[in-house]
């Protein structure tokens, strides 16, 4: 009596202890959810937002009530925080006891269905028909299980093999499972755990064996769907099935199927024959049959065999994965020409110098006496003393990382634009295009298309809008003007508001991505030719505008070909609509042809006679032949600057800096050099030096991509160095991405790239390549961009449009068929397109992404599993390369610190991990130093994960975390790159499963060492080897639950075709020759 009187208090302290732990834990999640979204992590405000949760029973009663105490919280994150709340249940004083789990289960409060009346049953020593019992495994048999009910007398039943999940014997001896009773004859029971979920003993079809079904299972095409649908759990927005919260991350065991042996037969057989066994208890054994029955080994975990899934939907039969071509595209004429041979070594040249510049770089910045603890130093050092720790992070145009011929060029005051005493009005009259003023408006008003061709320089872009806008077009609606690079859309708008005079994003307007400077008095727009397809995707009709002018056509951008198709569709139903085509290049006629033979209107430009130059012999360093002529140039050719047109940033700088270096050594007997550089990643102020004036007794060179071949105009250019390359992006179906490669340019760019030289006066061309190239290994024109890159979100958003049938739409230049059906089997596998090639509730929300699909369905996925937070992240952070540097006087100290941040789980986890930790130091710039990473990278990728957040906050999609469970995101990864999964070779390295290529893991990846047996990549690089980049562990049974439309598991009691490829090695023989085993060897 003493003992139960004392049990009283102890039993209290044990449920306040409970109560009050509950308690700290909803706050803390909440805290953390509250600093993810809002930066606030504060406890006492947590407790306020409990306490409101607790008594509001519906969402909207709970953000009344927030919005009543001053919190106008977003939507999701209001929807968010009730949802925790109400998830983690509170604890009484009255509250009775937790009921007792299953010990298999990794659930929490685990209750079984209708237990109490069955067990209640069962002691009566009556078992109630359908219903759910606990029992223990006490005998394993080749057609099931016997399990032995809690509390009914210990009676036994047996569960067949039939009436397991999966249909397998997956359960040891001893081991206490759920079991539903199914029939009842006399003293036999028939037991089930197909039917029981496991975890919770919940009765997962309580009315189908009330309804009269028979025993036999159903045959599953696909389980995991099958399951979903028993269980009633709900498909997320991503098409995947979403797991309950106790089922995340268990792994049942698998062992694997084998045939009965000869003894075991006999065994069965007599058994059987004395009575032991009822053969109706063994539908599967036939003792007439040779081989018996399978049945599953104990103590032995299955090896999973994977493979592809060949149903092929309605749409594809017969074009699908079989015949995929999975060479990378061909852009080149001659691939094993001079020029091929030169791009392959400059691309190998580049990585080479920019090893030695990160090197020089690192040894600089660690010769500066530094101390990184103290957040300052002296305002006022000596020379040589300490600089601030801010300038120590490595990276970055600091006051030790700026190279000295940017110092030379960009040191002194930067001027807007090139300096005219010309009022704005005289600079307009000055432009070609004003003498044809009258022409064009009246061209405009009598043709709905027109063609315009005019040379860089005459003013079509800034001209064409304000004459149109005079006109009297803008009554009707607006004005549209389409570029093909943000940084024209934004620069032109701005100049073209100075000229109409009004504020920008007033009357003149531009809108890019994630950017838009317009307002309801927006007359005039420009805008990428992305954003205007995405008003397409809005309106079809485009009622709001009146006139819409493609420039820059020539470029042929992959939205400008499909705007093509869309407005020659568009002006056929509206009449009013005026289209406007404005090329810089001589290919009008192919425009004028596709657009119903339309007029062709030409602004004559100020050009001069141009020399052409070749070179005699083929270059193999153009970077070194180009330096070498601008020195020749600068020191034997009259006065005039110099154009010289490389592949990118990287190759701009190096080039600058060389010739800086060699203009410096050649003293103060040669007349100085300006040295400038032009790339579309240079700031404004900085593109605008090279339009200043020579001063007298001077040259400037300009360093610049092919931007220079049409997009802007500079004056004063005597001499063109033509490379004749070009950065392209390109699609290797290999590797699934696009990626940018230095190819030869076509014969078109290299007339222009010529025709900068005859502007001002008559010039020179110095092309870097024989005639003989020039007439052989170039293409007449450029490769349209539709023809050579990835088509899954050009596909996914013409099929948001509506646009179904893609082989017959109407594309100026089409792209491979082939390519299409890949675009659209990868969209089926990822669940946005339906069997019948239709666009999916799923593909609908991908297509509001403007990102490609793998990545937009790995997004979606992780809203699903409740990882969001980390996903963005990890999306963020693969987007901006590579973050760690190696420097090679520190390779042992780089690698012992990127090694901290390795997560055995992979690379993806261990990209998280470094992100988190840089956002733990308040985003640090010395803590990047002191951990060898790339402080720019890092901020680029928190840039990215900013617009990321912006638009999931649009779509209203919850941005949760998945704490410390991070099979979530290694199952929101798998949603998405799938199609990227390779498996552990006996042979050495890995395979993939979908084309069985060879790859191995990067030696700088987190599991180099490890070597899992299944993984999941970004992308593949080829260097000394095929490597996988960005690696993650996976389970395969993920492939099956997430991808079921791309793998399946292959059938346990046949060879796979993997096991079928694989070459069968004898044992090492020394003695005799390697194949003196076969056969044919023996004849002999």
């Amino acid at each position: 009596m003493v003992a139960a009187k004392a049990s009283t208090p102890a039993g209290g302290a044990v449920r306040d202890g409970l109560r009050r732990l509950t308690q700290l834990s909803l706050v803390s999640k909440v805290c953390s959810e509250l600093e993810a979204h809002l930066g606030v992590g504060d406890r006492v405000l947590a407790e306020f937002i409990v306490d409101l949760g607790r008594a509001s029973p519906s969402v909207a009663d709970f953000d009344a009530k927030l919005k009543a105490h001053g919190a106008d919280l977003p939507d999701y994150l209001a929807r968010t925080l009730h949802t925790v709340i109400h998830a983690i249940p509170t604890h009484t004083d009255d509250a009775p006891a937790p009921a007792p789990q299953n010990p298999a289960s990794r659930g929490t409060g685990a209750r079984v269905c209708g237990k109490d009346k069955a067990e209640e049953r069962v002691r009566d020593g009556d078992p109630g028909l359908y219903q759910v019992c606990r029992g223990k495994v006490t005998g394993l048999a080749d057609a099931g299980c016997f399990v032995r009910l809690d509390d009914a007398r210990g009676r036994e039943g047996l569960v067949h093999v039939s009436e397991m999940p999966g249909r397998r014997i997956a359960v040891k001896r001893g081991q206490e499972v759920f079991v539903k009773i199914v029939s009842v004859q006399g003293r036999n029971l028939g037991l089930s755990m197909r039917d029981v979920d496991q975890d919770t003993g919940k009765d997962l079809l309580p009315l189908q064996r009330a309804r009269g079904e028979d025993d036999v299972p159903r045959p599953m095409a696909n389980p995991w769907t099958d399951r979903a649908a028993a269980t009633g759990r709900r498909t997320g927005v991503s098409g995947i099935v979403i797991p309950e919260d106790n089922q995340t991350g268990t792994a049942s065991s698998r062992r694997p199927i084998r045939r009965m042996s000869s003894p075991e037969r006999w065994e069965m057989k007599q058994l059987i024959a004395s009575g032991v066994l009822n053969a109706k208890d063994y539908p599967a054994f036939d003792d007439e049959d040779s081989e018996g029955m399978n049945y599953q080994e104990e103590g032995v975990e299955e090896e999973l065999e994977i493979e592809l899934n060949e149903d092929e939907p309605a749409f594809l039969r017969g074009q699908g994965r079989s015949t995929i071509d999975v060479s990378p595209v061909r852009i080149s004429t001659n691939p094993d020409g001079s020029l091929s041979r030169a791009a392959v070594l400059q691309s190998a040249l580049i990585k080479e110098r920019r090893d030695i510049r990160n090197e020089e770089q690192r040894a600089l910045v660690d010769s500066i006496p530094k101390d990184l603890n103290r957040p300052w130093e002296d305002p006022v050092p000596e020379v040589g003393g300490r600089y601030l720790a801010q300038e120590l992070r490595g990276v970055g145009l600091s006051a030790e990382s700026m190279p000295e011929w940017k110092k030379e060029a960009y040191g002194k005051t930067v001027t807007f634009g090139q300096t005219s005493r010309l009022s704005i009005l005289e600079q307009r009259q000055s432009l070609p295009i004003f003498r044809l003023k009258n022409e064009l408006i009246e061209a405009v008003r009598d043709n709905q298309v027109l063609v315009v061709i005019g040379e860089t320089g005459s003013g079509k872009t800034t001209q064409v809008t304000q004459y149109l806008a005079e006109a009297g077009y803008i009554t009707r609606g607006k004005i549209a003007c389409t570029q093909p690079r943000r940084v024209a859309a934004e620069s032109v708008a701005k100049r073209v508001s100075e000229e109409f005079g009004c504020r920008l994003g007033e009357e003149v307007g531009y809108s890019i991505r994630f950017d838009d400077h317009t307002g309801p008095d927006t007359v005039i727009k420009y805008m990428t030719d992305g954003m205007l397809l995405r008003e397409i995707l809005l309106d079809t009709d485009l009622s709001s505008y009146s006139v819409v002018m493609l420039d820059e056509a020539h470029e042929r951008t992959i939205y400008t070909d499909i705007l093509f198709a869309l407005l020659k569709k568009l002006i056929r139903r509206r009449t009013d609509l005026k289209l406007i085509v404005t090329s810089a290049t001589l290919d009008a006629e192919k425009f004028s042809g596709y657009f119903f033979d339309c007029n062709i209107f030409t602004i004559p430009g100020r050009t001069y006679p141009v020399e052409i130059l070749y070179s005699k012999q083929p270059e193999s360093d153009y970077m070194h032949a180009a330096l070498l002529t601008v020195s020749q140039i600068h020191l034997t050719e009259p006065e005039g600057d110099i154009l010289l047109f490389l592949t990118g940033q990287e190759e701009i700088d190096h080039a600058c800096q060389c010739l800086y270096e060699r203009m410096k050594s050649l003293g103060r007997n040669v007349p100085e050099l300006l040295i400038y550089a032009v790339y579309s990643a240079q700031p404004a102020e900085m593109q605008s030096k090279i339009f200043e004036p020579t001063p007298p007794g001077k040259r400037k060179v300009v360093v610049a991509t092919n931007i220079a071949e049409a997009s802007i105009t500079i004056d004063g250019i005597y001499y063109v160095i033509d490379p004749g390359f070009a950065k392209l992006n390109v699609y290797n179906p290999k590797q699934g991405l696009d990626s940018l490669i230095i190819t030869p340019i076509s014969q078109a760019s290299a007339k222009q790239r010529a025709g900068r030289a005859g502007r001002t006066g008559p010039g020179k061309c110095y092309r870097l390549y024989t005639e003989s190239a020039y007439r052989n290994e170039m293409p007449p024109t450029t490769t349209p961009e539709i023809q050579r890159i990835n088509l899954g979100e050009t596909v996914l958003n013409m099929k948001a449009m509506g646009i179904n049938d893609l082989l017959s739409f109407d594309f100026m230049d089409p792209p491979a068929p082939q390519s299409l059906i890949t675009a659209m089997e990868q969209l089926y596998n990822l669940g946005a397109l339906d069997e019948e090639g239709l666009l999916t509730r799923v593909g609908r929300r991908m297509a509001e992404f403007p990102q490609e699909p793998p990545l937009s369905k790995m997004l979606l996925a992780s809203v699903d599993l409740g990882c969001s937070d980390e996903i963005l992240t990890i999306i963020a952070m693969i987007q901006t390369g590579n973050i760690f540097y190696r420097p090679r006087e520190k390779q042992a100290q780089a690698d012992r610190k990127r090694g901290n941040f390795f997560q055995p789980e992979g690379d993806h986890l261990t990209l998280l991990t470094v992100y988190q930790a840089w956002k733990a130091k308040q985003f640090s710039g010395p803590w990047c130093y002191e951990n060898f990473v790339q402080l720019t990278s890092l901020r680029r990728a928190q840039d990215v994960r900013k617009q990321l957040l912006e638009i999931m906050d649009k779509y209203k999609l919850n941005v949760v975390s998945a704490g410390n469970d991070l099979t979530k995101v290694r199952k929101a990864i798998t949603a998405g790159f799938f199609f990227h999964a390779a498996r552990k070779d006996p042979q050495g390295g890995y395979r993939t499963i979908a084309d069985h290529q060879q790859v191995y893991i990067h030696p700088a990846s987190a599991l180099f060492q490890q070597q899992p047996e299944w993984v999941i990549y970004h992308e593949v690089v080829m260097t000394t080897k095929e490597y996988m980049r960005e690696v993650t562990a996976i389970d395969p049974r993920w492939l099956v639950e997430l991808a079921p439309r791309f793998y399946r598991s292959a059938d346990p009691t046949k060879i796979s075709k993997r096991k079928r490829q694989e070459r069968i090695e004898p044992l090492y023989d020394r003695y005799n020759e390697p194949n003196s085993w076969r056969l044919s060897k023996r004849r002999e």
